[in-house]
């Protein structure tokens, strides 16, 4: 027990929140996500794929170029 009562409630709201999405999401078992590290359910939730490529202006001048909304 943390002594933040808070902090309790606040990670059974996330741990509850984390379940669903693996029941959902990925057809886990109550099981699989209780055994599973998080950053193996990251992983399997896909939150550990390197993120895009920042727009730069150059590309985003280019885009406006292509599709203008004219």
């Amino acid at each position: 027990m943390s002594q933040d009562p808070d902090a309790d409630a606040r990670f059974g709201a996330a741990a509850l929140r984390a379940a669903h999405l693996a029941t959902a999401m990925l057809g886990w078992q109550p099981a699989q996500f209780w055994n599973a590290t998080p950053a193996e359910l990251r992983t399997a939730l896909g939150l550990d794929v390197a993120p895009q490529a920042v727009l730069d202006r150059a590309a985003l001048d280019r885009l406006m170029e292509a599709f203008p909304d004219g």
